[in-house]
C-alpha cells in the first residue's frame, strides 16, 4: 500500500507519496489553487487515492511554538475530515511544526535557486512529514 502525505497552505499543497513498502517518502507535486480555495486541493488528493488506491494519508497539522492548534491547524483538521467523508481513507495528523522551514535550510544547502525553492518547499515538506511518520512506524 501506497501513503500519501500532505503539507496543506492558504494556496499551495505540497504532495509525496511512499513506494509500496512504506519506507521511502518520494516528492510529487506542489498543487497550487486559488487563495483558500481548498476544494480545489481535496479534488486534487481525491485523484491520487482513486489512482494509487490510497488507504491512508499523513497530513501536517501545523501547531504553535507552545503546542497550541491555531487558524492553519483547524483548517487542516477540517480538511482531514472532508477527506475522510469523501473516500474510505484514514487520515493521520501529524505535527508539522518547522517542516517547512527545515525544507527552506535543505534547498538552500542544495544550493537551489530562488525560483526552485519556491517550486520544491511544499513538496519537500510533505515529505519529511511522511518519511518521519514511515520511519517512525518502522520502529
Amino acid at each position: 500500500m501506497r501513503i500519501l502525505g500532505l503539507d496543506l497552505g492558504s494556496v499551495t499543497l505540497g504532495i509525496a507519496m511512499s513506494d509500496s513498502q512504506e519506507t521511502i517518502a518520494t516528492m510529487k507535486e506542489t498543487f497550487r489553487f486559488a487563495n483558500e480555495d481548498y476544494d480545489a486541493a481535496v479534488d486534487r488528493v481525491l485523484e491520487y487515492i482513486d489512482k494509487y488506491r490510497i488507504e491512508k494519508i499523513v497530513l501536517g497539522l501545523p501547531r504553535h511554538m507552545n503546542g497550541d492548534v491555531g487558524i492553519r491547524g483547524q483548517i487542516s483538521i477540517e480538511f482531514k475530515e472532508v477527506l475522510e467523508n469523501e473516500r474510505n481513507v484514514e487520515v493521520i495528523l501529524v505535527d508539522e511544526r518547522l517542516t517547512t522551514v527545515m525544507a527552506q535550510h535543505s534547498l538552500t544547502a542544495m544550493g537551489a535557486s530562488k525560483k526552485t525553492k519556491k517550486a520544491r518547499v511544499d513538496q519537500l515538506a510533505a515529505m519529511t512529514i511522511l518519511q518521519s511518520y514511515l520511519d517512525s512506524n518502522k520502529r
